[in-house]
């Protein structure tokens, strides 16, 4: 079990108010991806819920008990940071049991929830090897397995891709996918990347200046984003924005349609000159500057063949674009 229950949590740091009350339920088994841009809160809540941080105000309860006054220790958690905070002088093997050898699991214990986490993760072959003789990626593969080897009720997830390139970010976010299949844990996962939020997450929270703007599930907030922030955040390229005339045709006062969802179009509403081109293998993406507008990308095949100073007109795919209020709420389509 590993069900988590957020009532009206609160943060304050002096008169900086950094998490302003957040309602949230996550069910046992489910992947819940914290996202959102730098100092929205998201990190803070985490470290809420391990027990590093106090909240202000508020209560949560991981599988119905209530851990307001609980030390991290007795929470039932494991957390797994950016950093991989791993003992230099310990090799593998050591690393990632020396947390039940501090609680006095039985050493015949150890060994085998060690060899049962190494297979999972593909670190047999390392386990004599210490951190220093490990790539990047090994490294935190360890980390989440000292997490695994705790068999916790929640894991807590801290933008552990962060120091990573792109391609083994790339490999360690499907392990990290098929960790969560094979064990069906709860999971918590924070990152700032709504790639990695769109790819791995069952629902997605999005927050914004220690507020959650939405939550639901990644192709719900990409085709149904409750506001202009939802929208321009999730969703890469981001959604294109236009205001003025454009978007008092359709009855709003900002126009959203995203790149995919335009088109080249010889009777297109809008003309523009081509600013800058991005060929990208399976998708060329061309910025067109267009007057009264700004610049809008659009997302082409391919084969496009187009250069820098040509002039084209765009038109969006009508039952594709997105209206937005004077406050920035999104409108029915």
């Amino acid at each position: 079990m590993g069900s988590l229950l957020l009532d009206t949590i609160k943060k304050s740091f002096g008169a900086v108010d950094v998490i302003k009350g957040v309602d949230l339920s996550v069910a046992d088994g489910e992947f819940c991806v914290f996202v959102g841009p730098s100092g929205c809160g998201k990190s803070t809540l985490l470290r809420i819920i391990a027990g590093l941080e106090d909240q202000t105000s508020g209560h949560l309860a991981i599988d119905g008990k209530r851990m307001d006054a609980v030390p991290p220790a007795k929470r039932g958690i494991a957390m797994v940071f950016q950093s991989y905070a791993l003992y230099p002088h310990l090799d593998v093997r050591r690393n990632m049991g020396l947390a039940l050898e501090q609680e006095g699991v039985s050493k015949p214990e150890i060994a085998a929830r060690v060899t049962q986490a190494a297979a999972m993760l593909r670190l047999d072959p390392l386990l004599s090897r210490r951190p220093a003789e490990l790539s990047g990626g090994q490294r935190q593969r360890v980390a989440i397995g000292r997490a695994i080897v705790r068999q916790p009720s929640l894991f807590l997830f801290d933008e552990p891709l962060s120091n990573l390139d792109a391609a083994l970010r790339v490999g360690t976010r499907i392990e990290i996918a098929k960790l969560h299949r094979d064990l069906g844990a709860t999971m918590i996962y924070v990152t700032h990347d709504q790639v990695e939020a769109m790819t791995l997450a069952d629902r997605i929270v999005v927050f914004n200046g220690g507020r959650i703007e939405q939550v639901g599930k990644p192709m719900d907030l990409y085709h149904r984003p409750a506001n202009l922030f939802v929208a321009g955040f999730i969703g890469s390229p981001t959604m294109n924005f236009l205001t003025g005339e454009a978007a008092a045709r359709v009855g709003a006062t900002t126009l959203g349609i995203r790149p995919e969802h335009l088109r080249l179009a010889a009777d297109g509403p809008w003309e523009g000159t081509v600013i800058h081109i991005e060929y990208l293998g399976a998708d060329t993406m061309i910025y067109v500057d267009v007057p009264g507008a700004g610049t809008l990308t659009v997302r082409a095949g391919e084969e496009s063949e187009h250069r820098v100073g040509e002039t084209l007109r765009l038109a969006p795919i009508e039952a594709k674009i997105h209206r937005f209020d004077g406050e920035g709420q999104a409108l029915a389509r």
